[in-house]
């Protein structure tokens, strides 16, 4: 496994330099700069999806289990609906907050200590593909959807109260590209939160013995359902955009976050990603 520490390293450097170059070319309104940026961070992503798959490939039972695969995961996931994004809608800012995030992921899952999840091994590819792949999915929407409706609050703000756009902000789409974002968010990661849940208590049931057992990641998960259905509810069913679903989605993503690090790092839990 030496080897894969090594390519590890050079995934790393491309992100950093990725997220660094991508950074400075927003601020500094180069677009030469945005695709370079954007060029180091794709071929990270690329060697990051290699590394992946060999994992799998050659350990996937293994791999399943250990929580530092599941932050890399989580890392490729985002820039995967970052790079869908960019290509669906145009999206390039949206590298100034998934190349450092996904940077910080990939990061933490190279200083995890690989502790091990219960996973009953008959169920190693469907808790995988259901539970694991249906949240990450999830996450990385509302990550993209929460940069957004923060991108969305603030320019509306400006022009609202009259403020020349300049610098960075004549770069970014109108308004109406923002709200699209939400509205796929919403549209498209509720179902799939909505899968991962499902498959997660009906996992907690061959694993533990119990769909639900008072778990405090359990409870933050259905509470953060709970307002995402809500959110869900207004969005499709309502029609509610703009400043509202913003400020919305926003929150479900902090929540899910705050969940993801608080819980699983800070309090007893079957989920726990300490060693």
């Amino acid at each position: 496994m030496d080897f894969i520490k090594i390519v590890d390293a050079l995934i790393a450097a491309l992100y950093f330099c990725g997220a660094v170059v991508h950074v400075a070319g927003a601020v500094a309104g180069r677009k030469k700069a945005l695709r370079a940026g954007a060029a180091m961070t794709l071929c990270g992503f690329g060697m990051h999806t290699g590394v992946l798959c060999v994992l799998l490939a050659v350990q996937f039972g293994t791999e399943l289990t250990r929580s530092d695969f599941y932050f890399s995961l989580l890392a490729w996931s985002l820039l995967l609906i970052f790079f869908l994004l960019w290509w669906r809608l145009s999206a390039s800012f949206l590298g100034l907050v998934a190349a450092p995030l996904a940077l910080i992921l990939f990061l933490s899952s190279m200083t995890l200590g690989g502790s091990r999840l219960p996973l009953p091994p008959a169920l190693s590819g469907l808790f995988f593909g259901l539970h694991i792949g249906a949240l990450f999915a999830a996450i990385g929407l509302l990550a993209m959807a929460g940069v957004a409706g923060a991108a969305y609050i603030v320019i509306e703000h400006k022009i609202k109260t009259k403020e020349k756009l300049s610098g960075f902000f004549k770069t970014l789409p109108p308004l109406s590209t923002f709200d699209k974002m939400n509205r796929l968010a919403v549209s498209a990661g509720f179902p799939l939160y909505t899968l991962g849940l499902i498959s997660g208590f009906i996992w907690a049931g061959f694993t533990w013995g119990k769909t639900f057992s008072w778990d405090p990641k359990e409870i933050a998960a259905i509470f953060i359902w709970l307002l995402y259905a809500f959110l869900f509810h207004q969005r499709v069913m309502i029609g509610w955009q703009g400043r509202k679903t913003a400020w919305m989605v926003i929150w479900v993503f902090g929540l899910t976050i705050a969940s993801m690090l608080g819980i699983n790092f800070l309090l007893p839990t079957h989920h726990s990603f300490k060693s």
